[in-house]
């Protein structure tokens, strides 16, 4: 695909909104739409229609005035800009709760991603299945990083132990980390890294509120 814009010309604001544009377009495929418009996609975002064509043609034209688009023909666009067109795989690090509930996901494929390899340090959690994979200890991880080409990593352990584990990551061969631990990492520069922690929203959102939480 030939872009409008060159990839460092383009805000990483815009690419945030493609997977948003992207999973919505989706709901709009499942509900039989065949044509949507920058309004309508506005209406349901939040967001102006203007702003929805200004993201759009940094990447080209994919509809014509008067006829809005193809939603089938701008999921696929969609999903080839954002390379999901693929199945990643994915290492994940952290086989308690949160890395059990991960693993045992079945909405990530669908969405261009597979959970290959689970690790952990706690003996009584390696031989265990979850999922599809049974857990490993991280003396496995490096070679399983390199088998399965894997180029994307959950962090899902303690904040104590994170960054060890994003530095064994990254050593091995990691170029992007999804990071569940309340913590910011320190990785170079050229790692991409995203963080996850509900409890950030969770304070976001109480400012809004009436103060009405039970003290013991």
């Amino acid at each position: 695909m030939s872009l409008s814009t060159p990839v460092s010309e383009i805000p990483d604001i815009v690419i945030s909104r493609l997977p948003i544009y992207l999973r919505t377009l989706r709901l709009l495929h499942t509900q039989k739409a065949e044509v949507t418009s920058s309004q309508e996609l506005g209406q349901l975002l939040g967001l102006s229609s203007a702003q929805i064509r200004k993201d759009f043609s940094h990447f080209g034209e994919f509809g014509k005035q008067g006829t809005g688009y193809n939603v089938a023909y701008l999921c696929t666009q969609l999903e080839k800009i954002l390379k999901v067109d693929c199945i990643w795989p994915v290492i994940l690090v952290g086989a308690g709760y949160l890395g059990h509930a991960l693993a045992s996901y079945h909405g990530f494929e669908q969405r261009g991603f597979r959970i290959v390899g689970v690790f952990d340090n706690d003996p009584a959690k390696i031989g265990s299945q979850i999922g599809a994979v049974i857990v490993e200890g991280l003396d496995a991880m490096p070679a399983a990083i390199g088998q399965q080409r894997c180029q994307i990593a959950v962090i899902a352990v303690p904040a104590t132990a994170a960054q060890r584990v994003a530095e064994l990551l990254v050593a091995a061969g990691i170029k992007s980390l999804l990071c569940y631990a309340p913590i910011k990492l320190t990785v170079p520069s050229s790692i991409r890294v995203e963080y996850i922690d509900p409890v950030i929203h969770f304070q976001h959102m109480t400012f809004y509120l009436e103060k009405a939480c039970v003290n013991d």
